[in-house]
């Protein structure tokens, strides 16, 4: 298996984690000019970006390190870019950036792990 099919094989698996949870998915793999969210859901009212990070085990470092600045800002880029060919202006929705770590077996779920990164 490549990087790309285990990374949408480990993203399926966060968005059924998060679909139990009782979010909605409403995209998978959003990508725009320098943007990019592995899960945009819904959680009531609040729309959430998701980035998704997968390691094997802790020999490469936990996967909530790997969400740098840089992925912070392309997943920031993308809920505008999502908010902006949905006419949904940001004043009047609300929205929320989450990270899903998945080491071998185990969920982590990090709600409002980061904020808006410019």
């Amino acid at each position: 298996m490549n990087t790309r099919e285990i990374g949408t094989r480990y993203e399926k698996e966060a968005a059924e984690f998060l679909e139990k949870k009782g979010y909605k998915i409403l995209e998978m793999n959003f990508r725009g000019r320098n943007a990019e969210a592995d899960i945009i859901a819904k959680d009531g009212n609040t729309y959430v970006f998701v980035e998704v990070k997968y390691r094997l085990s802790a020999g490469s470092g936990h996967p909530l390190e790997a969400v740098t600045y840089a992925k912070q800002r392309k997943v920031s880029a993308a809920a505008l870019y999502y908010m902006s060919i949905h006419k949904l202006a940001p004043d009047a929705v609300s929205i929320r950036f989450d990270v899903i770590g998945i080491e071998g077996s185990e969920i982590t779920h990090i709600e409002n792990a980061f904020y808006y990164t410019r």
